[in-house]
């Protein structure tokens, strides 16, 4: 049975709402307002990631605010303490993990090449590249992940890059082509993920839901991936245009996408951004990279 999200609800005078032009305006104006140019400008380097200082608090909380994201560079360089990683998340409202089919105990995955049963063909834990996607994008609406950490242990001895962009700057690129692609991928059955199924056996039904929705809150969230397979797109024209416009947006490289690899001690914290993975390959030292999903969403003091 497939699962369908509920229809969004627009939350009133958001900028999120397609018919809302006004609100849209002035959100967009102040978005683009001394954006960042470089990855650097989304670093912020920290001494202790278990208990931030207020200026180091206030530098990520004001990128975040900004990108949705934040780099934070600590001097735990190789640390495998997963309780830093809980530490950070917690300071910024992260606490509700979703611990996922292939995550460790803890709910916190090690990112690593694994080639046991459990990990088999799952693409993040083999060297191969990883296509523009948020994470959880095949979760059920109430579990959808809002807070995303990547914390990096060890990086590959070449490759494993990421790049980086903020969903909400996705959304202001297509809604100023064409509003009406908006409407299309805000649809209760925009996009597909089939169910997952291993010899005869679902592990997950089929999921339906938006790529774009509005949180109560006023948050807007993105579900997306750039999968070719195993993906079903709502089978009218107008939202196989938005599709199309969307990965235009994506493969085309802009000042709005961030490149960068993550060194040890550094991480990532965002709202579920849109990222990618290239293809790395691993020396004396195999990468290592902590994924904490979180359905919280990010909180500032």
């Amino acid at each position: 049975m497939t699962s369908v999200t509920a229809p969004l609800i627009p939350v009133f005078d958001s900028p999120f709402d397609p018919t809302n032009d006004a609100a849209y305006q002035a959100w967009r104006e102040q978005k683009l307002a001394g954006y960042p140019t470089s990855l650097a400008d989304l670093v912020v380097p920290v001494n202790n990631l278990l208990q931030l200082t207020a200026d180091e608090y206030q530098a990520i909380s004001s990128r975040l605010k900004k990108t949705n994201m934040a780099i934070y560079a600590s001097c735990a360089e190789a640390t495998r303490d997963k309780a830093l990683i809980r530490a950070i998340g917690r300071q910024f409202g992260l606490e509700r993990l979703d611990h996922n089919m292939c995550a460790d105990n803890d709910a916190i995955t090690s990112l690593s090449v694994q080639e046991d049963a459990l990990h088999q063909g799952y693409i993040p834990y083999t060297t191969r590249p990883i296509a523009w996607h948020t994470d959880g994008y095949y979760n059920d609406a109430d579990h959808q992940i809002r807070g995303l950490l990547l914390h990096c242990v060890q990086p590959a001895e070449s490759g494993g890059s990421n790049e980086l962009m903020d969903h909400e700057i996705a959304y202001l690129l297509l809604r100023d082509e064409n509003p009406q692609y908006i409407e299309a991928l805000m649809h209760p059955e925009a996009m597909t993920i089939p169910a997952n199924i291993e010899n005869g056996a679902e592990l997950r039904p089929a999921r339906s839901g938006p790529v774009f929705r509005v949180y109560p809150d006023g948050a807007l969230h993105m579900r997306y991936t750039d999968r070719n397979r195993s993906i079903e797109w709502r089978n009218d024209s107008l939202t196989l245009e938005a599709v199309a416009a969307l990965k235009a947006i994506l493969h085309n490289q802009t000042s709005y996408q961030f490149t960068g690899t993550l060194q040890p001690g550094q991480g990532l914290i965002s709202s579920n951004v849109l990222h990618t993975r290239t293809q790395f390959e691993n020396g004396e030292h195999e990468r290592l990279i902590y994924r904490a999903r979180y359905f919280d969403a990010i909180h500032f003091q």
